[in-house]
């Protein structure tokens, strides 16, 4: 199996922000969804869902943006 950093997604209200991304990326967001479908043994009927929980992910695990914030403070 597979270890890929994000996890299961979570279900709350979204707020509408419309974006534009390369091709090159959308087929790359295409296959990381078919591949954590298969993880999680359920369907994502939409890939574009997963740029939330990535980005939050990338901030969260940027020690770098969290020391600079902390000094920031």
């Amino acid at each position: 199996m597979t270890k890929l950093k994000l996890g299961a997604l979570v279900d709350e209200k979204p707020v509408k922000v419309t974006i534009e991304i390369p091709a090159t990326l959308h087929r790359e967001l295409v296959q990381y969804a078919q591949v954590l479908a298969r993880e999680q043994n359920r369907p994502i009927d939409d890939p574009t869902k997963l740029i939330v929980p990535m980005v939050e992910r990338f901030i969260a695990t940027d020690r770098g943006f969290w020391r600079a914030k902390r000094m920031s403070s």
